[in-house]
């Protein structure tokens, strides 16, 4: 089960040509000659430039050598995310520049993610990280990851959420230049997809921010994340808004926000039912003029589960309840 998922259509498409697009066209398998491309530096923001407006197309990972790219090609077929980890491991190993060690572990990451295996995901998004640490591909996956495996009584609870809100902000910093964008998808596909990324990165941020019960930032965060994502809007993200307004006795907008909520959650989940017990109370406090510095009842706890993706299972989040 997962707290935050990508799950934007036009995210996994992208993603998938660009790990394509690495399997054939871009990793080609030559040895080297003085009319080879130079290896692609190892920060993307200077191999992948990309105008605002208009992103340019990544280059993709090469191959040096063909026996590397058979034994990328090897490790890349395996059917099971543990084996291709063990495989990215010794393909590094063997391997210690290849421009392709990275979509290995991607590529691990990602199935991990699809089993809902978070502890593995992260392990395999960090080996990812650690060889290019501007891909918000990683970035998001490990930041939403670590966010719903950490526990308050977890002893090492605050470094795990600084290294999520480092890595949601590095997401945020590197949008525009860290993603592979392969020259066959089509700019508007590339906006959904960062816009879908940069959403779960500001509430990911959000998400921190409440643990750590700094509201203000909270709201900040998550205003953020529903303002990306209007065109398709996220039922979790207001409730999670609603809670942190709540907890800052901003009443009025509170409810405003639970009403989005139940708006668009969907018929018979948790997260509906989180949304009318929210929009109940609210509608009593503001009904009952309530004023800002006065005190409340406590609230229940806000569950705000995110949408099954592909069969998946939803993830409950627990905000802390208002003082």
């Amino acid at each position: 089960m997962r707290l935050m998922r990508i799950r934007s259509a036009s995210v996994l498409l992208l993603l998938a040509a660009a790990t394509a697009f690495a399997q054939t066209g871009g990793a080609k398998p030559a040895t080297p000659t003085p009319s080879t491309p130079a290896p692609a530096q190892a920060a993307p923001q200077t191999a992948n430039p990309q105008p605002p407006a208009a992103p340019a197309p990544s280059k993709a990972p090469q191959a040096k050598t063909k026996e590397e790219f058979d034994a990328y090609k090897a490790a890349a077929a395996l059917p099971d995310p543990n084996q291709v980890l063990a495989a990215a491991d010794q393909f590094a190993q063997k391997y210690p520049d290849s421009e392709l060690r990275e979509l290995l572990y991607v590529q691990a990451m990602n199935g991990f993610s699809q089993q809902g295996n978070a502890d593995k995901e992260i392990e395999a998004g960090r080996k990812a990280i650690a060889i290019d640490p501007h891909d918000p591909n990683p970035l998001i996956h490990v930041a939403s990851a670590l966010v719903e495996v950490t526990r308050d009584n977890d002893l090492d609870k605050e470094q795990r959420y600084a290294e999520a809100a480092k890595d949601a902000q590095a997401v945020i910093d590197n949008i525009n230049t860290g993603l592979r964008i392969p020259p066959n998808v089509s700019e508007a596909q590339v906006q959904a997809a960062k816009n879908s990324i940069l959403t779960l990165a500001y509430e990911t941020l959000g998400v921190v921010a409440m643990q750590k019960q700094s509201f203000a930032e909270a709201e900040t965060n998550f205003q953020k994340a529903a303002d990306i994502s209007k065109a398709q809007p996220v039922a979790r993200i207001y409730l999670r808004l609603s809670v942190v307004q709540d907890n800052e006795k901003k009443y009025a907008e509170a409810l405003v926000n639970a009403n989005k909520a139940l708006q668009y959650s969907q018929q018979g989940t948790v997260e509906q039912t989180l949304a009318k017990q929210q929009q109940s109370r609210l509608q009593k406090l503001v009904g009952e003029g309530a004023e800002p510095g006065a005190p409340a009842p406590p609230t229940p706890q806000a569950t705000a589960p995110a949408t099954p993706a592909q069969g998946g299972n939803p993830q409950q989040a627990q905000p802390p309840q208002p003082h």
